[in-house]
């Protein structure tokens, strides 16, 4: 347990901030549940639609602390490989 007034403060600080990222990181899974759905249904303007979103919220979360700046743009590149991948295998039908 902690002493100090700086200590306790830290642990108030901390709980916060857990709390805080905790909400933020299921705003991203959420997001990338959409996004598998949009995709799995095959329809590219929703899939589309959907990797809009989902970029937003993960420039806005990394932008934030919360997930690292590079893991934010690495999702994200797979997300839209996944979403042109739906436009290839449209193609070649």
């Amino acid at each position: 347990m902690a002493h100090s007034l700086s200590a306790k403060k830290r642990i108030r600080q901390t709980a916060k901030r857990r709390l805080r990222n905790r909400d933020r990181k299921r705003e991203v899974r959420l997001e990338l549940k959409k996004m598998s759905t949009a995709i799995a249904g095959g329809d590219k303007v929703t899939a589309t639609e959907e990797l809009k979103k989902a970029q937003t919220v993960l420039d806005r979360i990394a932008t934030r602390g919360t997930i690292h700046k590079n893991t934010a743009a690495r999702r994200k590149s797979k997300l839209a490989k996944r979403v042109n991948a739906i436009g290839a295998a449209a193609a070649a039908k």
